[in-house]
């Protein structure tokens, strides 16, 4: 008998927006946007569709180009990579997406879900976009507003001279959101369409379908799915479908939840002849229950958030061998750490006798968007807690350390060294740009002391974000003896689309005088 298990809406309750799902060979994989984080295009695994693990990163670097290197005053926050497209074909996998800082879409094909990963690019750029593999011709769907569709050619470079180009559908009087989010099936024959949108008068996530029994030939269909689960009036919406254990569907979908980021969330799918039914009587359930694959009723499923001492048992430039590459997979550390954007390795060590992550800086910064390696986790869903240990011993003038919250409305708590003296602080900054627009205003000191230390003993420094409730807000520590003073204020968290990222802890060092300071990171413990 088939065991069932059982799990809670969303089914991650941390920041996995733009999922798409496959099932092969008894296994679900999932991708989602990793945006200007590395390494990026993170897979997961899972053997319900309830719950997940980390399997695969697709890619450690893209360009290296400046911005993505955080060189100088550069960045891609808000860019990097959006919207994968994971698709199973004839024994390989096939990821595509594209690069909003680079304007360019990357075809990335293995034939083992750990890699090695082999780069291309198909020329063009396709936003949103979805590949589809029909016999021997392949598609892509894509847009904005517009939703076009274009033959590839055999090789995946560009589109197929004298192939099939064609507009599928439109929504262009949408006044927020017209349709994209593409994602494009052949189930039994008909062609399926499935794309986001929002609601004529309001700002509402809803899931569209389209469909055709010909490429060729007219899509016709409408809204499909609208639901909110009680939250915000924010829809869910965007993402994949599969079949998976015992012939069941869902979509694997996600909701805008606030300061948290974008969390998935599952939705059964049922047939009505050739027609999907997305829900149960329109609703997504708040406990799911589907069926284990064979062979794997008993799997333990590795943490995609954890505490870390940073001793591994192998010294820092070690190889990472293949067995190891699932665990280690962000650089030769835990793979639930990702870099802010792409690492300098020559500026990172790690002690593995003494359990220290050392990060060293090589230019000047006036805040923390422009910190380089600054070594983040995501935050979990209703309330999440880091402690850590922070070395301070070789900071030099200027040189700003800590654990912050990694947003565009960041705070940060560490110490600030000034004057030849070191200072317990907490900083604060709430954007007065547009949404879109990354703050360059430093952030605000809103409290300091005095760092006064018993010999042979180091500061640790916490924080505590509270999302229940629409509460987004962090809340940061110092510890005494064996207490936390709060120091600061309570901070307002913000979901914006400068960095378009759920919060994330970071820990982070950058230099506002000298280059050169290095900090030492220890004892990392997650709460939740």
């Amino acid at each position: 008998m088939t065991k069932i298990n059982h799990g809670h809406n969303p089914i991650i309750k941390m920041d996995y927006p733009d999922p798409d799902v496959i099932y092969v060979d008894g296994v679900y994989y999932m991708i989602s946007t990793t945006m200007h984080f590395l390494p990026g295009g993170q897979i997961l695994r899972s053997y319900d569709l309830l719950s997940w693990e980390h399997a695969a990163y697709v890619f450690d670097y893209l360009d290296s180009t400046p911005a993505q290197r955080l060189e100088g005053d550069r960045y891609i926050y808000g860019k990097g990579m959006w919207a994968a497209s994971l698709r199973y074909h004839r024994g390989c996998f096939y990821v595509v997406f594209v690069c909003n800082d680079t304007q360019k879409t990357y075809l990335y094909r293995s034939e083992k879900i750990e890699g090695p990963w082999r780069k291309s690019e198909i020329e063009g750029f396709y936003h949103d976009s979805s590949l589809l593999f029909d016999e021997d011709r392949v598609f892509i769907v894509y847009g904005n507003t517009k939703i076009y569709l274009t033959e590839l050619n055999e090789e995946l470079s560009g589109p197929k001279e004298g192939g099939l180009h064609r507009l599928l559908v439109q929504d262009v009087e949408k006044p927020r959101l017209g349709y994209e989010g593409s994602h494009l099936y052949k189930i039994n024959g008909r062609y399926y369409l499935f794309m986001i949108h929002s609601l004529q008068n309001e700002w509402r996530r809803v899931e569209a379908c389209y469909s055709c029994d010909s490429l060729e030939g007219e899509f016709t269909g409408g809204d499909i799915f609208n639901d909110d689960m009680g939250f915000r009036n924010s829809g869910v919406a965007q993402g994949g479908i599969v079949q998976g254990v015992d012939g069941i569907w869902n979509a694997v979908l996600f909701q805008d939840s606030g300061a948290i980021g974008r969390l998935p969330v599952l939705v059964p799918v049922s047939w009505e002849g050739d027609r999907p039914v997305f829900g149960i009587d329109g609703k997504a359930e708040k406990q799911p229950a589907l069926p284990c694959s064979a062979g794997h009723e008993d799997h333990v499923y590795a943490p995609l958030y954890d505490s870390d001492d940073f001793r591994y048992g192998f010294p820092w430039n070690a190889e990472i061998t293949p067995d190891k590459k699932q665990e280690y997979g962000c650089f030769g550390l835990k793979s639930f750490w990702q870099f802010n954007h792409e690492p300098d390795l020559n500026l990172v060590s790690r002690d593995d006798e003494d359990g220290i992550l050392w990060i060293t800086t090589d230019k000047l910064s006036m805040h923390l968007n422009h910190a380089k390696n600054t070594l983040t986790q995501r935050m979990v869903f209703p309330s999440s807690g880091a402690q850590i240990t922070v070395d301070p011993s070789f900071l030099k003038e200027g040189d700003c350390a800590g654990l912050c919250v990694l947003q565009g409305n960041y705070c940060w708590v560490g110490i600030e060294k000034r004057d030849g003296k070191l200072y317990q602080v907490m900083y604060a900054h709430i954007s007065q740009e547009g949404p879109w627009d990354l703050s360059e205003v430093p952030g605000t000191k809103v409290e300091e002391r005095l760092l006064e230390m018993p010999d042979g003993e180091k500061p640790v420094f916490r924080i505590k974000t509270d999302f229940s409730g629409e509460k987004d807000t962090a809340r940061c520590f110092v510890r005494r003896g064996e207490s936390w003073d709060l120091i600061g204020k309570e901070h307002p968290l913000c979901f914006r689309l400068d960095h378009f990222c759920g919060a994330r802890f970071g820990l982070f060092i950058y230099s506002t005088k000298e280059t050169g300071g290095r900090v030492g990171f220890s004892d990392f413990r997650f709460e939740t």
